[in-house]
């Protein structure tokens, strides 16, 4: 544990060391939001979010970026150096997801950096890169299955449950919704990437119980590298993760939440992510099926804004709820 913690600060601070130039090179090459009307990830328009979010226009969002490239980089470097022992398919579902999401979310950050019509290759629409994300979790979920063995559920006061080749769709599902958790919740300054943080120390106390050396070497380092950017994150942020980091870090989450065997505890443990794609699903089929809404404005983070709770006291309180699932979930995870 003692060497785990090592990386993690190693991580820091030399992630930290590199976020300031690497801020002002994102300012050089204008990669940050534009003055433009907000979509979301379901391709409406979100007038509502412009309201509370105008002020930030101009603030980079590659931070992801720096993240996927220095994880990636450290963790290959710490297999080496201290002797790790992989296994390779393991490696591959942990780097294919990591890095796979983060093109996937590049390329709607590039968007930002011109102008091109809509039924170019840079006007891809949701439902395109939707079917993208199932395509690319399909395939770690393959992996999971068929190289891996996985093919079960652990449910506590149960034990395992086989669910075979169905584990393929429900490990693809539990991908895609992590993934669009964290990019809806990255829509507030500090709140995604606090919230991971809370998500990497839980699985990392998980960790420690497995004694899985490869996946906890990753989770440290990751967890290093995020806490580096959440000290420019915090409100009033200088960067933002883009879309190249939320993909990214939701896609490793899901993926290390389903090497550990904990799905089910994934899900207590990313609460607060699942409460905030929970109430924009709710809203999105409200509106299709029942033609009203059921919440002012969606997801949760934007509703509390329209009741009129200020940024950072969304924020602050969604982190205490997330180390209240946090905590909940190592207990359940620690009782088997």
């Amino acid at each position: 544990m003692a060497m785990l913690l090592g990386l993690t600060i190693f991580s820091f601070f030399f992630t930290i060391i590199l976020l300031i130039p690497f801020i002002d090179f994102l300012y050089k090459i204008k990669l940050r939001r534009q003055h433009q009307v907000t979509k979301d990830m379901f391709n409406q328009h979100t007038p509502l979010f412009d309201k509370f979010h105008t002020w930030k226009v101009g603030t980079p969002i590659g931070g992801g970026i720096l993240i996927i490239f220095l994880t990636s980089i450290i963790t290959m470097w710490a297999y080496g150096i201290l002797s790790i022992p992989v296994k390779p398919w393991e490696l591959f579902v942990i780097f294919f997801s990591f890095i796979s999401f983060g093109l996937l979310g590049l390329y709607d950050d590039a968007k930002k950096l011109t102008v091109v019509k809509a039924e170019s290759f840079f006007g891809l629409r949701f439902r395109h890169k939707f079917i993208i994300q199932w395509i690319l979790a399909l395939v770690i979920a393959t992996v999971f299955y068929t190289e891996l063995g996985y093919s079960f559920l652990y449910i506590h006061g149960i034990g395992l449950i086989s669910i075979g080749a169905l584990f393929i769709p429900f490990a693809a599902f539990v991908i895609v919704s992590f993934v669009n958790a964290v990019n809806i919740a990255d829509g507030l300054d500090g709140l995604a990437g606090g919230l991971l943080v809370i998500c990497l120390v839980a699985f990392l106390a998980i960790n420690s119980q497995q004694i899985d050396r490869s996946l906890g070497v990753f989770i440290s380092v990751l967890l290093g590298s995020v806490l580096a950017f959440l000290y420019f994150n915090i409100y009033k942020a200088r960067i933002w993760l883009g879309d190249v980091g939320a993909l990214s870090l939701g896609a490793a989450l899901a993926v290390i939440g389903l090497l550990t065997g904990k799905t089910l505890t994934l899900a207590i443990i990313g609460g607060v992510f699942v409460i905030e794609i929970g109430s924009s699903l709710l809203q999105i089929l409200s509106k299709k099926y029942l033609h009203k809404r059921i919440l002012p404005a969606a997801p949760f983070h934007l509703y509390l804004q329209h009741r009129g709770w200020e940024e950072p006291k969304i924020v602050m309180r969604a982190w205490l709820i997330g180390m209240l699932f946090g905590i909940l979930g190592v207990y359940l995870a620690f009782l088997t």
